[in-house]
């Protein structure tokens, strides 16, 4: 690529370059600096600039990509994935149009209309989760989720009371949607709802960082007490 002089329009124009390669990355999760490449019809060498100056700012990460197999010779290939920062970044534009849309959304069709959007967005969440809490062990299970949310950015972790079979607590340290659920609680609501579905039990939501709490934290209700109430205690209100 042809370097460029101070002030010209190539060198105004790298901003916006670095931003689009910021938010390829965002969107389709961690990349190689060659994906970028062909992507975006830029050399590798224009791209690994741009990478070199997002990995400076804290914006993104570099990730030694998994190989499978035997590897021919060379470097590894490296990933290059978005940092909390960087999404936070890109998060506050996408909270004034989310709020703004749902807002329009409540306004015409209804609070039930914002419920059922939140239901239908939190489905594919669930969809993708289900094979990997399904395939692990009942005990582990919370424990599975926690590891698919914090792969999705939500910096998830599981535990339970030392000496105690109550259930574990899930939290998760980062909410990408955080600002616009402070507004929307149905968004907290129909997570919550898919949790219970995926892990086969009970579930309450104890804390949410849209409601200013530090983390959000879920208590799952240990399986073996669902099952051994009774259907009295089901009717006072318990439900998976």
């Amino acid at each position: 690529m042809v370097s460029a002089a101070p002030g010209s329009d190539a060198t105004r124009s790298e901003p916006g370059t670095r931003g689009r390669i910021a938010r390829l990355i965002l969107e389709n999760g961690p990349v190689t600096a060659a994906g970028l490449s062909a992507r975006l019809g830029l050399t590798p060498a224009a791209v690994r600039r741009h990478l070199d100056n997002l990995l400076a700012d804290g914006m993104i990460e570099a990730r030694t990509a998994r190989t499978y197999g035997s590897r021919g010779r060379g470097r590894p290939a490296r990933l290059f994935a978005i940092t909390d920062a960087g999404r936070s970044a890109f998060e506050h534009a996408y909270d004034d149009l989310a709020t703004s849309a749902l807002r329009f959304l409540a306004e015409t069709a209804g609070p039930g209309a914002v419920a059922a959007f939140a239901r239908r967005q939190i489905a594919e969440l669930e969809r993708r989760y289900r094979p990997v809490v399904a395939e692990a062990a009942p005990q582990d299970r919370v424990k599975a989720l926690a590891a698919a949310l914090s792969a999705d950015g939500y910096a998830a972790s599981a535990s339970r009371r030392p000496g105690t079979d109550s259930g574990d607590q899930l939290c998760q340290h980062h909410c990408p949607v955080a600002h616009v659920a402070a507004q929307y609680p149905q968004l907290c609501e129909a997570e919550t709802e898919a949790f219970g579905r995926l892990l086969g039990t009970a579930v309450q939501r104890l804390a949410t960082i849209a409601h200013g709490d530090g983390i959000c934290t879920t208590h799952v209700t240990s399986p073996s007490l669902v099952h051994s109430r009774t259907p009295t205690d089901e009717a006072g209100g318990i439900s998976a």
